[in-house]
């Protein structure tokens, strides 16, 4: 039996300078998980208004991603990255610049540019991945470019740590200590934009994809494609769930109605741990796709979430703590599986497609603010029970809802 590769020697170079982009959003990420514990402290802010932090950013997704699509679909996907490195590196440069006006509402427009840029690249850097190589590994190459995302995730409240240090800082200078993480973000996606404006990458059109339907197939409208449909929905899905679950691991694990509970400035170390298990799980679900349906796996994932959320929101000492850790392990594939299924056999249609999945993202944006208002007025814990229904479609999808029809 013939091996199927990951990836092409043709395509070996673009896979992985591709696959440094997942590495740089997932830095901004990181980052970001770290802010709302930190803001509701030194701007004395509820839990609902820190999911400001998340809205912003999450919600520029959905205001960039069809732009973005039609952005690349006129000029290609190499243009389309280096438009998104730009605007990130822009969005980062007005952080750094703002912070001594001291304001959280000019720092949320400040991420919603950073945001619009993560839009486009995600836009982008997704569907591109899944081309670079054969058909039946595109759900693998996403997952292993994601794994570098996921390693990200773990630096980003190592970061954190740094921001963390104006806990204790004079009125009009709480938000210096960002300043410097900002700027070296800034400085360093400009060069990596500048990179690849000096790398020739190869400009794949989706007409000339093999192994694909047949044309009628392939450019009917995108809503009478069921599998994608469904798919824009279990992104949303995911994408809600996930994020409320990283911005409030920290206000978990330092609940003081909670045991254990751990001082506030050791919480970036905490958060981190669950990134290293999300990491973890996206570099062997590459791997064990390799000999397990990608559908499955998925399925097998969801439903772990769904038996360790009810265990987190009872409060049991440290099981508890393990269990919303094991939650970070079983959501690793979610997001590069889902994308990957949704977009698969689209054809022509393919970055059309991929500006509505990223779209979907929004998703982050609404529901960190409906988790926190649940939590301001119950408790924490209580509030991770939020997700479950999220995860209950993403089983659906993962069992019936991918069938292309």
């Amino acid at each position: 039996m013939k091996k199927i590769t990951i990836t092409t020697q043709e395509y070996s170079i673009p896979f992985i300078l591709i696959t440094t982009l997942f590495f740089l959003w997932g830095i901004a990420h990181g980052m970001l998980d770290v802010l709302n514990k930190h803001f509701q402290i030194i701007l004395k802010i509820s839990k609902a208004e820190s999911g400001l932090i998340q809205f912003a950013l999450y919600f520029a997704y959905f205001s960039m991603a069809l732009p973005a699509g039609y952005f690349m679909k006129r000029f290609g996907y190499k243009k389309g990255i280096i438009f998104g490195l730009l605007l990130f590196s822009s969005g980062a440069f007005l952080v750094a610049g703002t912070t001594s006006l001291q304001s959280f509402w000019i720092f949320l427009v400040c991420l919603f540019v950073i945001g619009c840029g993560l839009a486009t690249l995600e836009t982008a850097a997704n569907p591109y991945t899944t081309k670079l190589g054969p058909n039946e590994t595109a759900e693998r190459r996403i997952n292993l470019s994601q794994s570098f995302n996921g390693l990200a995730w773990t630096i980003g409240p190592l970061i954190g740590i740094y921001i963390y240090g104006d806990v204790t800082a004079k009125e009009g200078e709480k938000l210096n200590s960002l300043m410097l993480p900002y700027l070296i973000i800034g400085l360093v996606v400009f060069i990596i934009a500048l990179m690849f404006m000096k790398t020739k990458l190869p400009e794949i059109t989706e007409e000339e994809i093999s192994n694909e339907k047949s044309n009628s197939e392939t450019l009917k409208p995108l809503i009478k494609n069921r599998h994608f449909v469904l798919g824009v929905i279990a992104q949303f899905a995911y994408v809600a769930a996930q994020t409320g679950i990283f911005s409030y691991l920290i206000n978990f694990i330092t609940d003081e109605k909670q045991y254990p509970h751990f001082e506030k400035a050791n919480a970036p170390y905490f958060l981190s741990v669950g990134f290293i298990l999300f990491m973890t799980g996206r570099m062997t679900g590459s791997y064990i796709m390799s000999f397990i349906k990608p559908t499955k796996l998925l399925a097998v994932y969801s439903a772990f979430c769904l038996l360790l959320l009810p265990v987190v929101s009872f409060g049991i000492s440290w099981i508890s703590v393990i269990a919303l850790y094991l939650v970070f392990f079983f959501m690793s594939i979610m997001f590069p599986t889902i994308f990957a299924l949704g977009i698969k056999d689209l054809g022509p249609n393919t970055k059309r497609a991929s500006s509505f999945i990223v779209m979907s993202i929004v998703g982050g944006a609404l529901f960190p603010p409906v988790m926190g208002w649940i939590a301001d007025n119950s408790t924490m814990a209580i509030g991770f029970l939020t997700p479950v229904p999220l995860f209950v479609f993403i089983f659906y999808y993962a069992v019936e809802g991918y069938k292309i029809k």
